[in-house]
């Protein structure tokens, strides 16, 4: 009888997929333009000036007001599509591409339940997850559990890709920081817009992966308690792009030699470095403990190829309350298998919210 390691399986799994997507020559890799210039000092010098401040401030977030228009409607649901101008500020949004300047979001509901005793949840995308579909079926099931769905299409994909960038591979390594930087400024926004103006008694923010990494930041920096729940995702970009398989999806050669242009001769480990040095500003360890820590839980796989086991008990041992939830599999079969997991957290992460008091 033959023995098959199960984990190894998913393990290899990743890398065949990742040989698959990421090595071979069917799409251009990651960063082929280079650091950003400018921009990238630009979006440094501003991350690191929140950092300080971060501990002991709760900025409001920005008052947003979406468009509306009716996709469809059945007896027990509607699905709606908004779009808003990107609440970022000048500086940001010089920053961005004019085609990302517009948000679009997909607004599942059910109907017959007042919003005060309906969650809303906040779903933000994973590398490469450029509609709304897989998400609203994530969310989907949750309806009967009086559950929303909120999905928010990133800057630089779907409709706000830019008109050079191929799929998901962005151009420069400033776009990485500039696409995670206006997602948390437009989710914290949709939060606030839930809370405010359309009335829900509790509000959660999750992600897969990359979108796990922006989930946990804006649950992080939301100046009220929401569910946070970051599916399969590192506690920094640094992990996805130096240790993980998009280590072989990045443009190193090209990053060197734009370095290599201001100064000496660099070797590929000091180019690597200058990256680490970048991404550590996506450190999410680095952010204030959630308001409700106790509301956080990380659904991590086992066997994942792209995010190592320590970098998700980095993030819980910054966040203590937050709870680790295990499931057999890889980063690509639990993306595809274990939905029912990540629903299951999502339920469980907004039952340890407290219902918002209605005003008399």
């Amino acid at each position: 009888m033959v023995t098959v390691n199960l984990g190894l399986l998913h393990y290899v799994l990743d890398h065949v997929y990742g040989a698959f997507v990421h090595r071979t020559k069917l799409s251009p890799p990651f960063f082929s333009r280079g650091w950003g210039g400018s921009k990238l000092e630009l979006l440094e010098r501003m991350i690191q000036q929140l950092f300080p401040d971060m501990a002991g401030k709760n900025w409001p977030p920005t008052s947003i007001q979406p468009t509306w228009r009716t996709i469809w409607e059945s007896r027990t649901a509607s699905l709606r599509e908004g779009v808003f101008r990107t609440p970022c500020g000048d500086q940001l949004l010089g920053a961005l591409p004019p085609e990302s300047h517009i948000a679009r979001v997909a607004f599942l509901t059910p109907k017959g339940v007042p919003p005060q005793k309906m969650a809303c949840v906040v779903h933000l995308a994973g590398t490469g997850d450029h509609t709304f579909e897989r998400r609203l079926r994530l969310g989907g099931p949750l309806l009967k559990e009086n559950i929303a769905t909120m999905v928010l299409e990133s800057p630089f994909y779907g409709q706000r890709r830019p008109m050079l960038q191929r799929g998901a591979k962005l151009l420069c390594v400033s776009d990485l920081l500039l696409l995670g930087s206006a997602t948390i400024e437009e989710a914290r926004s949709l939060l606030y817009w839930l809370d405010s103006e359309a009335g829900f008694g509790k509000m959660g923010i999750c992600g897969l992966s990359m979108g796990g990494v922006h989930a946990a930041m804006v649950g992080s920096l939301h100046p009220t308690p929401v569910a946070t729940l970051p599916f399969l995702s590192p506690h920094s970009a640094v992990v996805a792009f130096c240790e993980g398989i998009l280590k072989h999806a990045t443009a190193w050669e090209a990053l060197r030699e734009e370095l290599a242009a201001q100064k000496a001769a660099m070797t590929l480990e000091e180019v690597r470095e200058r990256m680490r040095n970048v991404l550590s500003l996506t450190d999410v360890t680095r952010f204030p403990v959630p308001k409700n820590p106790n509301a956080v839980i990380f659904v991590a796989a086992t066997d994942d190829g792209y995010i190592p086991k320590h970098s998700v008990l980095e993030l819980q041992k910054a966040w203590p309350g937050s709870e680790v939830r295990w499931v057999t599999g890889g980063h690509v079969s639990s993306f595809l298998l274990h939905n029912g997991e990540f629903r299951r957290a999502i339920v469980d992460g907004l039952d340890r919210l407290q219902w918002k008091e209605c005003p008399l």
